[in-house]
């Protein structure tokens, strides 16, 4: 007789759990509180949808905090066995010149997801929308719709805690608390970060790109840009530091972030270039010989000392290594994603919950946290592919 399983929450971790789970062995549900399906998806799908990264496998590992806790999972399902699994569904994908992996131009996002759900009803998968999860019964049956669902294998994959226009709320956890879960406040993560602009400055250069840049902190380095924004900073050169900007706002209630106006220059090079220059004007210098922008050169000006700014040692030291101290994150709701959510002590490797058995977490609701990029769907697929796979053996 086949197993029952009881998927709770429809997005992509979901989707790969029951693409991969045997439909010999287990008659498979997923349960959806929304009237549709992968609704965050389709949001993260608007502004240029990267499915999943082209780095080789060891390091794309390594973009995950903690990167111990989904090796396995990555291993055993990696960004090349799901972009060939994408092709098999009938969507194939090419890597863009920053290694990010994008469906072929022309696919939509709303037609990834028709191919994945039709990839499902042809399996036998059934879907059921409009059904919420609410708690559990004596027997740890799933309590849904206030009614008692019969399984043998309850997995929850109902996301973490940003973007509530989905549905992804992450109201869940006081429920899973309430049953001596271990769970973890959420936290913003891949947001933007406040930073107390002087006036002057922001009201010329809110809107402004930073571009071709590297921003450290505690010992960590992510090029990219960002986007000078009325509140602080956002882009993807202060998103995959999201991890060590939290720990300093959590130890001392601020963070210092280091920015490298110009990463392709060595401090040798820069010394060569104002020491030659032609022009006696430190702005001229900035500008025409280090290439830096109006909005860069501004804020060097407007940060620094007079002395600090005209003085030749300073102001390299500056470009190669500006300060900025970030006073907060913007809120959860506006965050691209959040850490937080199942304490990973609170769930096997396998994914299931140590004081219940039979029941699974996946995807953004435990505790783990990585950059955009496709970092975040590859994780999600990969914990659903791992435990389809853990329990296809088990039965």
């Amino acid at each position: 007789m086949k197993k029952q399983i009881a998927i709770i929450g429809g997005g992509p971790a979901a989707f790969l759990l029951a693409a991969f789970l045997d439909p010999e062995k287990f008659t498979i549900t997923i349960y959806e509180k929304n009237k549709t399906t992968g609704r965050k998806f389709l949001v993260a799908g608007k502004g240029g949808f990267n499915l999943t990264h082209a780095e080789p496998i060891e390091q794309l590992i390594k973009r995950y905090t903690p990167s111990s806790f989904l090796e396995k999972a990555l291993l055993d399902f990696t960004n090349a066995d799901f972009r060939n699994w994408l092709d098999q569904i009938g969507i194939p994908t090419y890597i863009g010149s920053s290694n990010r992996i994008y469906p072929k131009e022309g696919i939509k996002p709303i037609e990834i997801l028709r191919a994945v759900l039709k990839s499902l009803q042809e399996k036998g998968i059934s879907i059921k929308y409009e059904h919420a999860f609410s708690d559990w019964d004596d027997n740890n049956n799933p309590i849904i719709n206030d009614q008692t669902m019969q399984t043998d294998y309850t997995v929850f994959s109902l996301g973490g805690g940003s973007w509530k226009i989905t549905g992804s709320d992450g109201s869940w956890l006081d429920t899973f608390s309430k049953k001596g879960v271990k769970t973890k406040a959420f936290q913003a993560s891949n947001c933007g970060y406040q930073i107390d602009w002087k006036s002057d400055f922001i009201k010329k250069h809110e809107g402004t790109p930073l571009k071709n840049i590297a921003i450290s902190c505690n010992n960590v380095t992510q090029k990219g840009e960002v986007i000078i924004t009325k509140l602080g900073l956002e882009g993807n050169a202060i998103y995959g530091l999201s991890p060590q900007i939290r720990e300093q706002l959590h130890s001392n209630s601020k963070a210092t972030v280091f920015i490298d106006l110009k990463p392709s220059l060595t401090i040798g090079d820069l010394h060569s270039k104002i020491k030659l220059s032609k022009y006696r004007n430190t702005a001229n210098i900035l500008k025409k010989e280090i290439k830096l922008s109006t909005a860069q050169v501004d804020l060097l000006r407007t940060y620094l000392s007079k002395e600090s700014y005209l003085n030749t040692a300073s102001i390299i030291k500056n470009i190669k290594s500006f300060p900025l101290e970030i006073i907060n994150t913007v809120s959860i709701d506006e965050a691209i994603s959040t850490a937080g959510g199942i304490d990973l002590n609170a769930v096997s490797e396998n994914f299931e919950l140590t004081t219940m058995s039979n029941q699974f977490c996946i995807g953004e609701m435990l505790d783990w946290d990585a950059p955009t990029g496709g970092y975040l769907l590859q994780a999600c697929a990969s914990s659903g592919v791992y435990l389809a796979n853990y329990l296809n053996k088990k039965n």
